[in-house]
């Protein structure tokens, strides 16, 4: 270094000079242009977030009365959830309660109601199909408590070796009578704690076809004497 020319240095200095200038006029000039295109965006910006501001005011008010009724609409729909639910209970216990009830109807009108009984008890079915199930039961239990029933039924009666086809009436729900015309048997029939039994009344058996002959307009109507024992009322499904 102590050789060098001190004009070369000098001369050095001032191109790294010229260099350093020219670099920093054109970061300037950049920064200026960059500057003034984002102070132009800037603006853009601000003038369409106001003018989106005012857009969204606009559907706010257009629209407070749609939302302020489909507030009115989910309270309501909430409200008629609830009672659905509740309505579903009521109407599972109903159908709980008329099936405990079946063992205890008369065999012809539980034979009658089978598939009502058997669709009744599906655990998924919807509310609609259980109240319409439902009240086909009761409509059919109150139909035949208002009735006297006769015809022929196949039973199997207690003591007895098999199923038998035999003539039977029912006094409503309350009791009914069954006679074996071939061996002069009668029974009285009545719900009971175990359901429907047939107790053998073989006395009553003159006293039931005589009933059976007035209720098939086969015998003139006469007052006809026959067994009968009712120990409670009605349960209140098919009282009401």
């Amino acid at each position: 270094l102590l050789g060098a020319d001190p004009l070369e240095e000098v001369d050095r200095l001032a191109r790294e000079w010229v260099k350093l200038r020219v670099e920093t006029t054109q970061a300037d000039t950049a920064w200026r242009s960059e500057h003034e295109f984002l102070v132009t965006s800037l603006a853009a910006l601000k003038e369409r977030a106001a003018l989106l501001e005012e857009k969204r005011d606009l559907a706010r008010a257009k629209t407070a009365k749609d939302r302020e009724e489909l507030e009115g609409l989910r309270a309501r729909n909430q409200a008629a959830a609830a009672d659905l639910k509740a309505c579903d209970a009521r109407a599972k216990a109903l159908a709980d309660e008329l099936v405990a009830l079946r063992p205890g109807l008369p065999p012809r009108l539980s034979d009658a109601l089978e598939m009502s009984y058997r669709s009744l008890a599906a655990p998924e079915l919807p509310f609609g199909e259980r109240m319409q199930l439902a009240m086909s039961v009761l409509n059919r239990c109150a139909q035949f408590n208002r009735m006297v029933v006769a015809g022929e039924d196949v039973l199997t009666l207690e003591g007895e070796p098999s199923a038998m086809a035999l003539d039977v009436i029912y006094w409503g729900l309350s009791h009914g009578y069954a006679v074996d015309r071939a061996a002069h048997k009668a029974w009285l029939g009545r719900p009971g704690p175990g359901g429907w039994r047939w107790e053998p009344k073989p006395e009553a058996y003159a006293s039931v076809v005589r009933l059976l002959a007035v209720a098939r307009d086969k015998g003139d109507p006469t007052f006809v004497v026959v067994p009968a024992q009712i120990e409670k009322s009605l349960p209140p499904a098919v009282r009401n």
